[in-house]
């Protein structure tokens, strides 16, 4: 997939996916046993989003494993660390490996082994602090003049949570020559974006006589002198305040004006990277793959989409915008993924590849290869069976894998692979004696039918030619290729959708019950959406999913709470705290998802929650009033929720760019009389051209589409770039990425993309 440029690294939310391959050369335990037993994590700065197995006694574990995500917010660092998994006391972190957003690019799409760093609390920092800073004169009580730094320490934001929880508070202190001052903040308990609002006052000069107005500069220079402002985790725990990051500012700042105003990244400690011996703590393998588009509003993509979506009903489909795109980019998949979502969205994919299927199968002169290929009709159904049925497989056959990896019972009937302490007999009943639910086993069963061919599946003919399954087949058949609606409880067995540990908060069923909030185990079905004291234990709550009638996100000033959404019920709103970003925007898709055929769906709702007699957003005080803000949710029950056609036309956009040297060579191979008659010219050869006029008609619009599109990106930059002020929130003082692209512009004269 295609990565952007400097600029949007540092603007626009992005996309990343993860290949964590393996590690290696792990130091061994201290002990006799000398092995470990190793997970790995994904995090956005110290913010865990993904956890891969357990690989148990093992010093290069091989994981294997994907993750995918979109990234709903900035970060700074995309980390990954390596836990030694412990029975009996916290898992102990052995080394991490953390890429700076701005140096995502040089990875991009390529395996890389990255040396594991050593996991200091120094350099664990994330969040970012606003400061105001104010230099004056003073006249003392003697008629002498002193100045006075007045700091003001209003607000932090995006600081990270700490064993569950985050207390922070700020300490301010004075470096210079003979400068030891230091005061704190109160702490703000339970809330990782604190307002202090407080303000320090440091003498800088000595008192003077009023007579002589100036800096005493014998003894403290003030472009010598710096602040500094640490933030600390306020703990109980006989280890102390946790450090969560310092920032120090160096008084020359105030000029002339005398006044600083400005956000700032908080920093690690200056021994807080200390670098180790290349691999002295193993290494990781990693493939990274990390997107950032800058999505325009919809009427400026009407010309190049306009032209994909026209691509199943052009003759040939070769000579089509989307089939040009698979011709130029150097793999077919960089092409497949972003044509395959937009078709989705805009109800066209199964014309698109019904045309360049047909087109390949009259290309193909070997019967057995068709489809087989590096191709981009293969590459797209791939995509197109990732995006419809990896979910469907996934919640429907994972309960059953799990089944059988847990009971461990050997299920093998092919006599070959059968180990010498296992029985045919006993494996074949074990194997039918796992209960599949009722769609997991049609599965099973063509799956079956298809394998009779080996010898071994015989046994099982007679089991599964009854009228019974074949009925099964027929209606299973009939409901998925119909193109209406259907209900997710007509299937009557529930599917387990989604899982895990969340927090919620009390309901308020009981009149005079705390609201307070608790960890519980969720559990969403095609049926249900429960909730229990732990994992296998009774529901505590059950709500049908026809009783819900929105999932929206909770604005985080309602409980200074991260990663809120709530579960809109009739008579009342669940709250629930996910475990990070990722997690809470996955909860919402697959509620919204399942409970989107519900009639009575709300349409508006309320961002906020309802505290102390009031709705904080909207302030009306009738716990019933509707909603203030439209809803979210609430379009059909289909693959179009998930794609975003504007941004899908920003990728292809991408890519036409990056290989817009290959659409001219195309252009050239149109126009060559070599195309027309006579063998083909080497250099051309790799691109299949059926029709040179209409291929080249399409080349020329698409070049044209494309050309405009540089042209808006490049002025929105130049229009971005004056508009940007360096300190400020939303690109605060630390911003690498942003001095990064200031640096290039500094050193180009013009423009360009």
């Amino acid at each position: 997939m295609h990565a952007t440029n400097d600029w949007c690294q540092w603007g626009d939310e992005g996309t990343v996916c993860v290949s964590a391959g393996e590690a290696k050369n792990i130091p061994p335990y201290p002990g006799p046993n000398k092995m470990r037993d190793c997970y790995c994590t994904v995090n956005l700065d110290q913010e865990e989003v993904f956890r891969t197995k357990t690989l148990e006694k093992s010093l290069c574990p091989f994981y294997g494993e994907d993750f995918y995500c979109e990234i709903p917010r900035s970060f700074r660092h995309l980390s990954f660390y390596i836990f030694d998994r412990d029975v009996f006391r916290r898992d102990s972190s052995i080394g991490k490996v953390a890429v700076k957003k701005e140096d995502l690019q040089k990875y991009h799409g390529k395996d890389h082994w990255f040396p594991l760093q050593p996991v200091c609390a120094d350099s664990e920092v994330q969040g970012k602090v606003h400061l105001e800073l104010r230099l004056s004169e003073v006249i003392t009580d003697s008629g002498g003049v002193c100045h006075k730094l007045a700091t003001r320490v209003l607000e932090c934001q995006d600081l990270p949570i700490v064993n569950n929880q985050c207390d922070p508070y700020a300490a301010v202190s004075l470096l210079g020559p003979s400068r030891s001052e230091a005061k704190k903040t109160k702490v703000k308990r339970k809330n990782n974006n604190p307002q202090f609002d407080e303000v320090f006052f440091f003498e800088v000069t000595k008192p003077l006589s009023y007579t002589k107005r100036q800096f005493d500069v014998e003894e403290d220079d003030v472009d010598k002198l710096a602040l500094k402002v640490d933030l600390w985790n306020a703990s109980n725990l006989k280890f102390g305040d946790e450090f969560l990051g310092e920032v120090r500012v160096p008084l020359k700042v105030l000029g002339q004006s005398g006044v600083h105003d400005a956000w700032y990244f908080l920093q690690p400690r200056d021994n807080g990277n200390k670098s180790v011996k290349a691999d002295e703590l193993g290494s990781l393998r990693l493939n990274i793959v990390y997107t950032e588009d800058h999505v325009f509003p919809t009427e400026h993509y009407n010309p190049l989409r306009d032209l994909l979506l026209q691509s199943a009903h052009l003759e040939p489909v070769s000579a089509s915008a989307a089939h040009i795109l698979g011709e130029v980019c150097r793999e077919k998949q960089e092409a497949a993924v972003p044509l395959v979502r937009l078709f989705l969205h805009y109800g066209k994919i199964v014309p698109f590849l019904s045309a360049i299927a047909h087109a390949e199968i009259s290309r193909t002169q070997d019967p057995n290869t068709i489809f087989r290929g590096n191709s981009l009709t293969s590459k797209c159904i791939d995509e197109t069976m990732k995006l419809a049925g990896m979910h469907y497989l996934r919640v429907t056959l994972k309960p059953i894998i799990d089944e059988i990896c847990t009971d461990h019972k050997p299920c093998e009937i092919d006599p070959v692979k059968l180990k010498e302490s296992e029985n045919l007999d006993t494996n074949r009943v074990s194997l039918n004696g796992f209960r599949c639910p009722p769609v997991p086993i049609i599965f099973k069963h063509i799956s079956c039918f298809a394998n009779f061919k080996e010898s071994y599946m015989a046994a099982f003919y007679d089991y599964f030619n009854e009228q019974k399954y074949a009925d099964a087949v027929k209606n299973f058949l009939d409901l998925i290729s119909s193109s209406a609606r259907w209900d997710q409880k007509s299937i009557e067995t529930p599917i387990m959708l989604k899982e895990g540990f969340m927090i919620k908060r009390a309901q308020g069923r009981n009149r005079f019950g705390l609201k307070n909030f608790k960890k519980r185990w969720f559990r969403l079905t095609n049926h249900e959406f429960t909730y229990h004291k732990t994992k296998g234990e009774g529901a505590l709550c059950s709500i049908p999913i026809e009783n819900i009638l929105a999932v929206e996100r909770l604005e985080e000033e309602s409980f200074k709470m991260k990663n809120m959404f709530q579960v809109i019920q009739p008579e009342r709103a669940l709250y629930i705290q996910a475990n990070n970003c990722v997690e809470a925007r996955d909860w919402i898709d697959i509620l919204t998802k399942v409970s989107q055929c519900n009639r009575k769906r709300l349409s508006t709702y309320h961002p906020s929650a309802f505290l102390n007699g009031h709705w904080l957003c909207c302030k009306l005080s009738a716990d019933t009033a509707p909603g203030c803000t439209p809803c979210t949710g609430g379009l059909p029950a289909n693959i179009q929720l998930d794609v975003d056609g504007d941004r899908e036309t920003e990728r292809i956009y991408s890519l036409y760019s990056t290989y817009m040297a290959k659409l001219v060579k195309m252009q050239e191979a149109c126009g060559s009389k070599s195309v027309y008659d006579g063998p083909e010219q080497e250099e051309y050869s790799t691109f299949v051209i059926d029709d040179p006029q209409e291929t080249y008609k399409t080349l020329r619009l698409v070049i044209s589409a494309v050309q405009t599109l540089e042209q808006q990106h490049m002025q929105y930059k130049r229009d971005k770039f004056r508009k940007t002020k360096y300190g400020s929130q939303e690109h605060p003082i630390g911003d690498q990425s942003f001095q990064c692209y200031i640096r290039q512009q500094s050193e180009s004269s013009t423009y360009s993309i």
